[in-house]
């Protein structure tokens, strides 16, 4: 078989493959959460807060979703047009000077253009006071990222460049099982060499609450070594906690401001909830799933790099060109822009679980209604947001949906 044939062949088994691994470790089966349950919680909500959080996120849609276009555009434009091979061609040197160095520059020009509305979009969550950053600290967290970006970017492009000059014919074997790696590396190592970098990170103190947290995962048999607060005060007035890391670098983290704006029983149910995703390994899903998409985004891109008429467009002659990185950024925005609600789906349907989870072990629903709508409230957060919007971008429930959940399970279990 050619190498094209053989390029069909593992795509169709990594997709097949993925389906699988979906099917079963996917929750796609939710916890009941009734309607008339969500609109008795909207309407038990403080009218003037719901309205607040509504505005602000009717300011937010007129930065995210232009940004959105404006993105995607200046990503076909330099991707669709011989535009993006042209300035590649720009930057003089070797074919790996090039393809970093243009790479890069190609990168930065699709993401420079919406710059100016994300700064709009800061100016709007400091108006609304959910910000704590001034210019100075909002610029630098944006400098650190482009950093971290611009590194991890310089070694995606050297070794794909690479592969394809090493082996013409055969470079996506390599570069698909070097994606899913990457993938997997980067879950290890994020948390302890990108997350410090725009936060810091201390051990819980000695106290009631740190014992009941420890407590309650070794009973759910997710022993924690350290409970770490992550300085999120410097940035932000939300709430918030999460689980990061596999094996030994997976570590639980709760915001100082939860700390300060909730009382303990509420953070005990926000940290069952990442015991949750800790106890059914949701990370290790997350990162399985990852690793077959990109492993398959590859080969589609290889397999996409032989159709003439899209290099024309392009104005080169080879995907493995570094002058095609433009074309490149091109499919994988508009494969992300397909990807992203069956992403979002995925997404909810774990948070659900972890939210049953947070149930179960606390056995306290009570509780967990009342943190919702603090987590709602205090991070302004649209309790009930349109269908549609939810549909393509909920990363999580709604507020009346986990708070219906939660009402349900106490009828469950009176």
């Amino acid at each position: 078989m050619t190498p094209r044939t053989w390029a069909t062949v593992v795509l169709v088994v990594l997709l097949a493959a993925l389906a699988v691994v979906a099917g079963l470790l996917v929750p796609w089966h939710r916890p009941p959460a009734p309607r008339a349950d969500q609109i008795a919680a909207l309407a038990e909500l403080p009218a003037d807060k719901v309205a607040r959080a509504r505005a602000y996120h009717g300011a937010l849609r007129w930065v995210a979703y232009p940004s959105m276009v404006i993105g995607l555009a200046a990503a076909l434009l330099l991707g669709l047009t011989p535009l993006g091979a042209k300035i590649v061609g720009l930057v003089p040197g070797p074919w790996w000077v090039q393809a970093v160095g243009g790479g890069l520059l190609v990168v930065f020009l699709a993401d420079i253009v919406t710059l100016p509305l994300s700064a709009v979009g800061h100016t709007i969550s400091v108006r609304y006071g959910l910000s704590t950053q001034g210019w100075g600290a909002w610029f630098t967290d944006l400098l650190k990222g482009y950093a971290i970006g611009a590194v991890l970017g310089a070694i995606v492009l050297f070794l794909f460049f690479g592969l394809t000059r090493l082996a013409p014919n055969w470079w996506w074997a390599w570069a698909a099982a070097g994606a899913a790696g990457l993938v997997v590396l980067m879950t290890f190592v994020f948390p302890v060499l990108v997350e410090p970098v725009f936060n810091k990170f201390t051990s819980m103190p000695d106290s009631p609450l740190r014992e009941r947290i420890v407590t309650m995962a070794a009973a759910d048999g997710v022993p924690v070594k350290d409970v770490l607060v992550a300085d999120a005060s410097r940035r932000t007035r939300a709430v918030n906690a999460y689980v990061s890391g596999l094996g030994p670098t997976r570590r639980v983290v709760v915001y100082d401001t939860l700390l300060t704006e909730a009382p303990d029983d509420e953070v005990v149910s926000v940290v069952a909830h990442e015991l949750g995703h800790a106890k059914r390994n949701d990370v290790g899903i997350g990162t399985l799933i990852g690793a077959f998409g990109s492993a398959a985004m590859v080969i589609v891109l290889y397999l996409l790099g032989g159709w003439a008429p899209l290099l024309r467009r392009a104005g080169v002659e080879s995907i493995a060109d570094p002058r095609a990185i433009g074309l490149l950024l091109a499919i994988g925005s508009v494969a992300g822009l397909l990807a992203g609600p069956v992403q979002a789906y995925v997404s909810r349907a774990i948070e659900a679980r972890a939210d049953e989870h947070a149930l179960e072990v606390t056995n306290d629903p009570a509780t967990f209604d009342r943190m919702q709508q603090r987590l709602a409230l205090v991070n302004l957060g649209d309790p009930d947001p349109p269908a549609w919007e939810q549909f393509l971008f909920g990363s999580h429930p709604t507020t009346v949906e986990r708070i219906a959940a939660a009402r349900a399970y106490a009828r469950e279990h009176p």
